[in-house]
């Protein structure tokens, strides 16, 4: 299983919400460069990137540092956050990003992820973030009244493979992953599945990977101490 340690940014500062509340935003690390080369040191291989400006009002502010980080620490990129044309993920591609996750523009128009997905093919990822069962979108501050077991289900038949799987209601909260939800992710669909939000400690990674999980995401957990990152690298497994 693949650990994605997490930066999400907001007006180019590396932050943590709260069950994607905004109102709770804090910074919680001086600089994403340098955070993310002490992911590298810990073993990591991927990082897990969300731009939360470009989430919530579709500009992607934070670009120039995603480059960064893409070119200063060598790992490959997981990126949400405001990706909703075809010329947003070209820049994002040819600015070093590896996997382009595809969030609200999967809502509203399942053609572009179509587009998408014969244009980078596995590269494409789409992230389902979810409260109560329906998906959420522009930031989780609008409910799209969408099932969020039918739309994984939908998001398969245009040919995505990759689904980032977040429980809002962990999210940030340190409560411990929502097994039960990804469990029946795994049911309804065959697509490799990351696991966000509400991870705690080793013990969550241990349980996430006996699950058969493809990725899990680690974000609060490894800013508040309470996670041992090259532990839950090295109990992962291999990193690629």
């Amino acid at each position: 299983m693949i650990i994605e340690p997490a930066i999400d940014l907001k007006n180019r500062q590396c932050v943590r919400l709260q069950k994607g509340n905004f109102d709770t935003v804090h910074q919680v690390a001086a600089d994403p460069v340098t955070t993310a080369l002490a992911f590298r040191a810990a073993g990591a291989q991927w990082i897990h990137m969300v731009d939360l400006d470009g989430a919530r009002s579709g500009v992607r502010v934070n670009a120039p540092i995603v480059a960064a980080v893409a070119r200063e620490s060598g790992l490959k990129i997981e990126l949400g956050g405001g990706l909703r044309t075809m010329e947003d993920l070209r820049a994002a591609a040819d600015s070093g990003v590896q996997r382009l996750c595809i969030g609200s523009a999967a809502v509203s128009d399942p053609s572009f992820v179509a587009a998408a997905v014969r244009e980078y093919g596995t590269r494409i990822a789409v992230g389902i973030d979810a409260l109560e069962g329906t998906v959420r979108v522009s930031g989780w501050e609008q409910d799209s009244r969408c099932d969020c077991l039918d739309f994984a289900r939908q998001m398969e038949d245009l040919g995505v493979e990759t689904l980032i799987f977040t429980d809002i209601s962990t999210d940030g909260m340190l409560s411990g992953p929502s097994v039960e939800w990804l469990a029946k992710l795994q049911q309804r669909v065959s697509c490799c599945i990351i696991a966000s939000g509400g991870v705690s400690c080793n013990e969550d990674i241990r349980t996430l990977r006996d699950m058969g999980l493809y990725g899990a995401i680690i974000g609060k957990a490894y800013y508040a101490g309470t996670i041992d990152l090259a532990l839950a690298i090295e109990e992962a497994g291999v990193q690629c």
